[in-house]
């Protein structure tokens, strides 16, 4: 049961990224900057920290299948975030080793990941030539603003999921040695 867990909250930040503006003050979303969600991101990145083991690829096949999901849902061109998400969470696992699990490590690793990701789609409109945009503007006007802004919904979530994804693990362990 546990098993079905992750891909229903994962389906549920999916969901919850395309409504969540209209939850922002008017002040924010009228603002010239631009926040955009990556809670699904997030998650997958609490899962490498807190919930894989090193030979395990879950959040990669994760990330995949979200990653479509989202292109077919909220963009107009497929396999943009199924490629970037996917890259992204393979880079972010292999660091992850680096540092201990923890809020910090947590705050580290989303945000090389967010800007990791967010470079990498820029990257793939502009030379398809789907937008174009100075840099200095996309970084100023998106790229922090949607960093900080993940950040802190990392910081909301963050003792929920870890106490989630630790428990979890911990069953999954259990059951395996059984």
């Amino acid at each position: 049961m546990i098993r079905f867990y992750i891909p229903l909250i994962l389906f549920s930040f999916m969901v919850f990224e395309g409504v969540s503006q209209s939850f922002l003050p008017n002040s924010l979303v009228q603002a010239d900057f631009i926040l955009i969600p990556h809670w699904v991101f997030i998650f997958l990145i609490c899962i490498v920290i807190f919930f894989e083991r090193e030979e395990e690829y879950r959040s990669i096949y994760y990330a995949v299948i979200f990653g479509l999901m989202i292109d077919i849902v909220y963009t107009d061109i497929l396999g943009v975030y199924m490629f970037t998400y996917a890259i992204t969470i393979y880079m972010i696992k292999g660091i992850s080793r680096l540092l201990q699990a923890n809020l910090l490590s947590a705050i580290i690793f989303s945000a090389v990941g967010i800007v990791t990701m967010e470079v990498l789609i820029q990257l793939i409109y502009i030379v398809i030539g789907l937008i174009q945009i100075q840099w200095k503007e996309y970084v100023i006007l998106r790229l922090i603003p949607t960093v900080i802004a993940n950040i802190v919904f990392l910081m909301m979530i963050y003792p929920f999921v870890v106490k989630w994804l630790s428990n979890w693990k911990v069953k999954i362990e259990k059951e395996m040695i059984s």
